[in-house]
């Protein structure tokens, strides 16, 4: 009678069940993995085979057996040494070395050192949902991941360091305390330490920023180098609110599939990415063989700032309308097609020419006319429309960066901005979005109702400067945020006012 023991592998960010069956039969020593596995499928055999022997155990290369291991479904392919732990435990059922009862209800995960260490794996959060799904009782994965797959309520998770550890608690022999999830901020934490009280000057754009973090809106900071632009997108991050405990495990999941959570826990703090301009359009996007998160979706619920935004290839940025638009991106490849959540906040830098001094009042811009033009014009319309919020930031003046500091604090700034959007998450909870920039046509009048003279302004704004439809629903979500900020709510006069006044009519022609 084959033995069975149940497995997970990724396809995009989701863990789907892997059956691993393994026969064992006497005759000429014989050890086959089928089930369409990869490269590194294949080799486990021989990492199985020594950390057996090493554990003390009858490995499959000391007896005369046929040894057939099936990877269900068999249509479906597999990558990735965290079947190795499975694999074997399987191999020592079919060969009456362990109890089948003792594996019936558990979920195994992990990669096998020659030595029998278990070794860090990816994608342990969504195998220890997968066995929720499934009803199992546990999960046992390397100790280096219990911790995230214990974020997942409902299923015991068994963290061990070797195999030798894993038979003697399967036997009974030990007792093993199932991890308990601890919050660990190791991931995305603000260790900058950028304080909006250490910027001088620059209030407008201050202000700007402070409506796009209360709302959850894209922005592009336009002006000459050395004019604070980087710096306000890195202060940004310290005024955005904490993560529930559903974003958690969403963002969790995407750096796990990444590989990025090997060595740590759960991501609660929100992501802040910033690729180089040189980054390929499949590290942005997502993209491989078998599709990977890109940096749009490590950015998901967090800040993804793109600073000398023309710098990008224009491929690259073309690539962002859709994941803009729609929140997510669908990466599809001959080997399979993954589905990611991409619902970042975008904020964008860009100089106004190749040299910088375009437009300024005391430095010559050294560009020729059509430079300018085409400089500007790598920044295609349809991307500008998806950016709710266009500001220009000048260089500070003498007086303003040598005196005293006026700003609030970043402390004082995440009140309002957590304020907000406790406003926002009672307001929108019945359509199960959770910031403005998220409102779609379906529920924009109903959300975004303004006032008679707010609709006065706002028609005249449109008409005059010939705006799209989508640049109209844009205008009326900053609007919102900003009445959400003053506590008010309905969307009144001076907060369309601010609202179009975001928005700079040299790029957006």
């Amino acid at each position: 009678m084959p033995a069975k023991v149940y497995s997970a592998a990724l396809n995009g960010l989701d863990a789907y069940c892997v059956d691993v069956e393994v026969d064992a039969s006497p005759g000429l020593h014989f050890f086959n993995i089928v089930g369409l596995g990869d490269k590194s499928v294949s080799e486990s055999r021989e990492r199985i085979d020594s950390a057996l022997k090493n554990c003390g155990l009858a490995n499959p290369k000391s007896k005369n057996n046929r040894i057939i291991v099936n990877l269900a479904p068999a249509d479906i392919k597999k990558e990735g040494a965290h079947l190795d732990l499975p694999i074997a435990i399987g191999y020592l059922v079919a060969t009456k070395q362990l109890q089948p009862e003792t594996v019936s209800s558990s979920l195994f995960l992990g990669e096998l050192a020659l030595d029998g260490l278990v070794r860090p794996i990816s994608g342990a959060l969504a195998a220890a949902l997968l066995a929720k799904t499934l009803g199992l009782k546990q999960v046992i994965v390397p100790k280096a991941n219990a911790r995230e797959a214990a974020f997942v309520s409902g299923v015991r998770t068994i963290g061990i360091d070797n195999l030798k550890q894993l038979l003697a608690f399967l036997k009974g022999e030990v007792e093993i305390e199932p991890e308990a999830y601890i919050s660990d901020n190791s991931i995305a934490s603000s260790a900058d330490g950028i304080d909006f009280s250490m910027i001088k000057g620059q209030e407008t754009a201050k202000r700007a920023m402070v409506i796009a973090a209360a709302g959850g809106h894209n922005v592009l900071m336009y002006g000459p180098p050395g004019s604070g632009k980087t710096i306000l997108a890195q202060a940004t991050r310290g005024i955005l609110p904490g993560m529930n405990e559903a974003e958690m495990i969403e963002v969790t999941k995407i750096y796990s599939a990444a590989g990025f959570t090997k060595e740590t826990s759960i991501v609660s703090q929100r992501p802040f990415r910033n690729p180089h301009h040189t980054t390929s359009a499949a590290a942005v996007i997502g993209g491989g063989n078998v599709p990977r998160p890109g940096e749009i979706s490590l950015a998901h619920r967090g800040i993804l700032m793109l600073d000398e935004l023309p710098e990008f290839p224009r491929h690259v940025l073309e690539a962002l309308r859709q994941p803009l638009e729609e929140g997510q991106v669908t990466v599809a490849r001959a080997a399979g097609a993954g589905r990611f959540p991409a619902r970042f906040m975008l904020v964008a830098a860009m100089n106004p020419c190749p040299c910088g001094n375009y437009g300024s009042e005391t430095l010559t811009c050294t560009c020729l006319p059509g430079n300018v033009v085409r400089y500007r014009k790598k920044i295609s319309g349809p991307l500008l429309d998806r950016i709710d919020m266009q500001i220009w930031v000048p260089r500070e003046s003498y007086t303003n960066l040598a005196g005293p500091s006026n700003s609030e604090s970043t402390e004082n700034l995440k009140s309002q901005v957590v304020a907000a959007r406790q406003r926002q998450t009672r307001r929108l909870a019945h359509y199960q979005l959770l910031t403005n920039a998220e409102i779609g046509v379906r529920e924009i009048h109903s959300i975004c109702k303004l006032s008679t003279e707010a609709e006065l302004v706002l028609r005249q704004y449109v008409e005059k400067n010939n705006i799209s439809g989508r640049g109209y629903h844009r205008a009326l979500k900053v609007a919102r945020t900003i009445a959400d900020l003053a506590g008010s709510e309905g969307i009144e006069l001076n907060h369309i006012s601010e609202a179009i006044s975001f928005r700079l009519p040299e790029l957006s022609a």
